[in-house]
C-alpha cells in the first residue's frame, strides 16, 4: 500500500474502534483503541491458523510502516506542540525544580537501576543478554510518555500542582533519555567506547540547542503572528511551526520534541496574551484539540496492531510480565529519592511520591526506540538481544498503559480523600511545591 492507502486504512480503523469504543467499551480514548486494536491483532492471528494467507498479507502491510519514523519523525512534533500549547507557563515555571530534576537525574537514575535489575532477572531466568542491552532497554523505557500521560490526565482531574508535575515531566524527560539511549547504542554496536566528554557534548546539542531552537522559532512565529488578524492564516502559520520547524530540527540535529515543547510553550502563553484575537485562539484551541485527537487515535491503534509483528514466547513474554515490577520499582526509587530530599524545603501534595510514581506511564516513545535497535551489526552481525528487547518492551508498555492508565485515577481519588480526612494542625504555605 502507498501513503495514501495505509493514511485511509489508519484513519478508518481509529474512526471504527473510537465508535466502539465509545458506544460499548467507554474506556478513556487511548486505552479503549489500544485494546481493541490488540484483539484485532489476536484474531488475525487466530485466522491466521486456518488462512495463513490472510495473517502474512496483514503482516506484510504493518511491516510497510515503519512505526519509529512514524513517530519520532512526524507524529511526535505534533502531538507535543499541541499538548504544551495548552498548558499554563506560569504554573510550570512553579514546579520547574521538581520537574528538572525528575527529567534529569530521575530518568538517569532510572536508566542504571533498570538495567541492573533486568540484568539480574535475565540471568534467573537463563537469559543470555549483554549488559549494555539492558541499560539500553533502562534507557528507553525510562522516561515517561507525554502522549500517554496527557491522554489520561485528562480523565483524572488531578490537582493543578500534582498535574503539572507528571505532564511537565512528561514533555521535558525525552531528552535525556534519547542522549542517553543513543550513547548506549553507540556502544552495542561498536561504533564507539563509553565517552563522556561526547555524551556531554552530545547533551548539548540535542537538549540546549533544541531549546534556544524553540525559543528562536517560537519568537519568529510570534512575530508573524502579530502582523496578521486572520485566524485562517494563524492556525497556518502554528501548522507550520509544528511540522517545518520539527523538521528542520532534524535537519540541524537538535531535539525536535524539546523545540516543539519550548515552540509550544512560548506561542501558547505568549501569543494568547497580546497576539491572538478571542477568535483565533477558539479556532486554534479546537484546530489543535483535533488535531491532537486523531493522531492519538492513530498511534494508539498502531500500538495495538504492532501486537501482530512483535515475535512472542512463553520465555519473553514471562520476561516482560516481569520487567514491569522492576521499571516500577526503579521508577519509585527515582521519584521518592529526590522527592524525599525535596520535602525538607517544598511542600508536597500528600501522596506525591505514589501518584508520581504511578502516573509515569509508558507509551509509543519506547516502543519507537526499541524498534530503532539495529537487527544486524555494520559488519553483518546479528543482534540476538534485539527481539529479546523488543518484546520486554512491549509488554511493559502495553501492561504500563492499561494496569496504570485504568487505576490511576481511583488511586488519585482515594489518597486525597484521606488526606482531606485529616485535618493539618497548622495551615500550609499558600505555595504548595
Amino acid at each position: 500500500m502507498d501513503l495514501f492507502q495505509v493514511s485511509a486504512a489508519l484513519l478508518s480503523l481509529a474512526a471504527i474502534f473510537s465508535f466502539f469504543n465509545h458506544r460499548v467499551l467507554k474506556l478513556p480514548t487511548t486505552i479503549g483503541l489500544m485494546l481493541i486494536a490488540m484483539t484485532t491483532s489476536l484474531v488475525m492471528v487466530a485466522i491466521g491458523e486456518l488462512f495463513p494467507e490472510v495473517e502474512a498479507e496483514a503482516k506484510e502491510h504493518l511491516h510497510g510502516i515503519d512505526f519509529n519514523k512514524t513517530l519520532m519523525q512526524g507524529m511526535l512534533g505534533f502531538l507535543l506542540f499541541a499538548a504544551a500549547l495548552h498548558v499554563n507557563l506560569a504554573d510550570l515555571k512553579k514546579q520547574r525544580v521538581v520537574i528538572g530534576i525528575l527529567a534529569t537525574g530521575g530518568v538517569l537514575m532510572s536508566t542504571v537501576l533498570v538495567g541492573g535489575m533486568t540484568y539480574a532477572l535475565m540471568t534467573l531466568m537463563g537469559v543470555h543478554i549483554r549488559p549494555v542491552y539492558c541499560l539500553l532497554f533502562g534507557a528507553l523505557i525510562s522516561p515517561t510518555d507525554p502522549i500517554a500521560v496527557l491522554g489520561v490526565l485528562k480523565h483524572v482531574g488531578a490537582p493543578k500542582e500534582l498535574e503539572m508535575k507528571i505532564a511537565g515531566e512528561s514533555l521535558f524527560n525525552d531528552g535525556v533519555a534519547v542522549v542517553a539511549f543513543i550513547g548506549l547504542l553507540e556502544i552495542a554496536s561498536g561504533t564507539s567506547g563509553l565517552d563522556l566528554q561526547r555524551l556531554s557534548l552530545l547533551f548539548v546539542q540535542e537538549a540546549i540547542g533544541g531549546v534556544l531552537y524553540g525559543l528562536a522559532l517560537g519568537f519568529v512565529t510570534l512575530a508573524m503572528l502579530r502582523q496578521v488578524d486572520d485566524y485562517k492564516v494563524e492556525v497556518l502559520l502554528s501548522l507550520a511551526t509544528a511540522a517545518g520547524g520539527y523538521a528542520l530540527a532534524y535537519a540541524i540535529h537538535v531535539s525536535g520534541p524539546i523545540a516543539m515543547v519550548v515552540a509550544g510553550l512560548f506561542i501558547g502563553n505568549e501569543a494568547r496574551a497580546g497576539a491572538m484575537s478571542e477568535k483565533t485562539r477558539e479556532h486554534l484551541d479546537d484546530f489543535w484539540e483535533l488535531m491532537d485527537e486523531i493522531l492519538n487515535a492513530v498511534l494508539f491503534v498502531l500500538i495495538g496492531l504492532e501486537l501482530l509483528i512483535v515475535a512472542f514466547d512463553a520465555q519473553s513474554l514471562l520476561a516482560g510480565l516481569l520487567a514491569f515490577p522492576v521499571v516500577l520499582l526503579a521508577r519509585f526509587i527515582a521519584v521518592a529519592l529526590p522527592v524525599s530530599l525535596m520535602k525538607r524545603r517544598r511542600v508536597f501534595t500528600p501522596g506525591a511520591i505514589r501518584i508520581l510514581t504511578w502516573g509515569g506511564l509508558r507509551g509509543g516513545v519506547s516502543v519507537a526506540l526499541a524498534l530503532s535497535i539495529p537487527g544486524k551489526l555494520a559488519d553483518g552481525t546479528l543482534v540476538p538481544e534485539r527481539e529479546m528487547v523488543l518484546t520486554i518492551t512491549y509488554v511493559v508498555v502495553v501492561v504500563s498503559i492499561v494496569v496504570q492508565g485504568l487505576t490511576i485515577g481511583p488511586l488519585l481519588r482515594r489518597t486525597l480523600a484521606a488526606a482531606a480526612a485529616v485535618e493539618p494542625e497548622e495551615p500550609l504555605p499558600v505555595e504548595a511545591a
